[in-house]
């Protein structure tokens, strides 16, 4: 079965015409800007999958929960509590902030010993200094 595209103007017309409600399947793909459309006039899009934008990849990872039991998680080495921790009842101070460089030598080492060359030392960087700048770290 051939699919039918749905652009801005579809909706438009759709919703000049008083339809508010707009069935999506396999068969209906909605533009960008269609489905931009659809959100700010207020029309429903009805789905039998998940309300995915459409251009959203589709990320069955993120969906799928991982099934953990209570002994399978690693305990976690023993060491200082983490940046900005205190360890209940030790009274002892935060360790001092690390710089943003420090920690991303620090992460990057880290990742590379446990992955070292399934991983894109470049990309790497990137994305340690995306998560560094979204927290906050200079």
């Amino acid at each position: 079965m051939a699919k039918e595209f749905i652009t801005e103007k579809d909706i438009e017309d759709l919703v000049k015409r008083g339809v508010f409600s707009l069935e999506v399947n396999d068969n209906v793909v909605l533009t960008d800007l269609a489905y931009e459309k659809a959100n700010r006039l207020g029309m429903r899009l009805v789905r039998s999958t998940p309300d995915n934008p459409p251009a959203a990849p589709v990320r069955p990872y993120l969906a799928q929960k991982a099934a953990y039991s209570a002994g399978a998680l690693p305990a976690a080495p023993p060491g200082p509590a983490p940046v900005g921790f205190t360890t209940a009842g030790s009274g002892a101070p935060p360790p001092p902030q690390a710089d943003g460089a420090e920690l991303h030598k620090r992460i990057r080492e880290a990742v590379l010993a446990r992955l070292g060359s399934q991983v894109d030392s470049n990309l790497l960087d990137v994305i340690i200094r995306r998560v560094l700048q979204n927290t906050g770290v200079r």
